[in-house]
């Protein structure tokens, strides 16, 4: 047997911007432009309302009169910033609300020209929870995330601007604060980020695993197999559960270290005003203010941080709108990204080059040989299936090319397998010009001509939608109609729900169909691995049991 040759995945951490986040940028553009403006308007009418209720309050102290204009500004100014503030958001929610719906109608009308098999080879369970989290998520991102990061770089600024007005010292004292607030930015973005990502992960594929569960219930029935199930389920849901609160828990921490520099700076401005006033020392800037000067500092000063806190508070968004961009490739892929080109024109030999898979992102270019049996490995969630759909012309990735070593006929093997109703012997002949010797010999090989839980022989029933095969039955008659037909073969988890007789059978009837053809498994069967001639291993470790499906 040749020496096994093993391929690893080495991700490319240099991507361009997901489609699914130019296409909701675009839809969000016209309707930010007045949100920008409003979140404007709204800062500086409470500019406006704290030298009103700054002048107030310093008159009222000082004199005990009353002034008048500034009682009427001030009440206006609070009605005006509450109305402003009750539009923006309004307008904001209204936003997101039309690009998640948007980017939701767009996922649809990919999902309806999509070819039907491509569409039923998607992840049920990862689609949908991803079609009710995601276009939310993304509009998030480009919505209200957008308004917030825009607000942080304009309000500061302008609240900078009114304190220098009075004195420009205490302007500079608080742009002293915002290079250690960047900097915490940038080291907490990653952490969140590589956390929500996961857990956008995470849920997709938790998603997709209780989907098959439910589809494979009489199996999972029949094997006595509930129990293990529920506990598997009930671990990463688990799982997922920490995960999700440590991702709240580094935004409340983000939330936290800004409080605290918000906090000093006003302190710092408060002590040094009030050593000013009582004239204890003379601190350039703070002494000789007049009162309503001194309070119209110590008012500007949180609204200068507020800014900061909202970027804060939605800074999670960023990272789960990022990943949902991500985890949406499947239904936007990039003009020119999806579908193969003709490989001959990239391809000097059967092989893949340069292979983008949705969901599971590059994959390393390896060769397939005209004969031979070739393994993709992996941990689950790696894109085992997706590279073998694509490969099979089921799914086409997002970039790259396949190149197959020929083009007659192709059969596909997996738990899914259509077996139309009729008898075994119909089954396994339907499209084949086998021999009745030939099938003979394809259903002893597999054990089906003298199946206990399948009696008798060529003769025996298939019902419609093939009710009565377990997942475990239709695999073998896959791999039957496999060694009756000619063209490449390729097997999704060929051994995976068969018990170790059926599955010796199996992995027999592979290594011999592979000396004539080529025949590629996904596979996660160290005894098929260890029989395999080349293995293209995606992934160098399990993934954590949070993200495993």
């Amino acid at each position: 047997m040749p020496r096994q040759r093993t391929f690893r995945a080495r991700p490319d951490r240099a991507s361009p911007e997901p489609a699914a986040l130019g296409l909701a940028r675009r839809e969000a553009r016209a309707g930010l432009r007045r949100i920008h403006g409003l979140h404007a308007l709204r800062s500086a009418t409470t500019l406006a309302g704290a030298v009103a209720l700054a002048r107030f309050a310093g008159s009222v102290i000082e004199t005990g009169h009353l002034d008048g204009p500034a009682v009427g500004l001030a009440v206006v100014c609070a009605l005006g910033g509450a109305w402003l503030g009750a539009v923006t958001e309004t307008r904001g929610a209204c936003l997101e609300a039309e690009v998640g719906a948007r980017l939701i109608d767009a996922a649809e009308a990919q999902l309806a020209t999509m070819p039907a098999r491509a569409a039923c080879a998607l992840p049920r369970g990862a689609v949908v929870a991803g079609m009710l989290r995601h276009p939310g998520a993304l509009a998030r991102l480009v919505v209200g995330h957008a308004a917030a990061r825009r607000m942080m770089a304009l309000g500061p600024m302008l609240t900078a601007a009114a304190v220098a007005l009075v004195s420009w010292q205490a302007a500079i004292t608080l742009l002293l604060a915002t290079p250690a607030m960047v900097v915490f930015f940038a080291l907490v973005g990653g952490m969140i980020r590589d956390r929500a990502a996961a857990q956008e992960s995470a849920l997709g594929r938790l998603a997709t695993q209780f989907a098959d569960r439910v589809r494979t219930l009489p199996t999972v029935l029949a094997a006595h197999g509930l129990a293990r199930e529920t506990a598997k389920l009930d671990r990463r849901l688990g799982a997922y559960a920490d995960g999700t609160m440590g991702v709240l828990a580094v935004a409340f921490l983000n939330a936290g270290v800004l409080d605290f520099f918000s906090s000093l700076a006003v302190a710092i401005l408060a002590v040094f005003l009030g050593l000013g006033h009582l004239g204890l020392a003379e601190v350039p800037g703070f002494a000789h203010l007049a009162l309503w000067q001194s309070l119209l500092i110590l008012l500007l000063a949180p609204e200068y941080f507020s800014h900061f806190r909202r970027y804060a508070e939605l800074y999670h968004a960023k990272a789960e709108g990022e990943a949902a961009a991500d985890a949406l490739a499947w239904a936007f892929a990039p003009d020119g990204a999806a579908g193969t080109s003709d490989p001959t024109s990239s391809l000097g030999s059967p092989g893949t080059r340069g292979l983008v898979l949705p969901h599971a992102g590059p994959v390393p270019d390896f060769g397939l040989p005209r004969t031979g049996l070739v393994a993709l490995t992996g941990p689950s969630g790696a894109g085992k299936s997706t590279l073998l759909r694509v490969l099979a012309g089921v799914e086409a990735p997002l970039a790259g090319t396949v190149l197959l070593p020929s083009e007659g006929p192709r059969t596909w093997v997996s738990l899914e397998t259509p077996v139309s109703a009729g008898t075994l012997l119909h089954a396994l002949t339907e499209g084949s010009p086998a021999t009745p010797e030939a099938v003979a010999e394809a259903a002893a090989a597999l054990g089906l001509a003298d199946d206990p839980h399948w009696p008798g022989g060529l003769d025996a029933p298939v019902g419609a939608g093939a009710e009565n095969l377990s997942g475990g039955q239709r695999v073998r008659v896959g791999v039957a109609r496999l060694l009756l037909r000619p063209g490449i073969a390729f097997c999704d988890e060929p051994t995976a729900k068969l018990d170790s007789v059926n599955a010796g059978r199996v992995r027999r009837a592979l290594r011999r169909a592979a000396q004539s053809r080529l025949v590629v498994v996904a596979t996660h069967d160290p005894a098929l691995m260890a029989i395999a001639d080349l293995r293209v291993s995606l992934g160098t470790a399990p993934l954590p049991e949070r993200q495993a499906a």
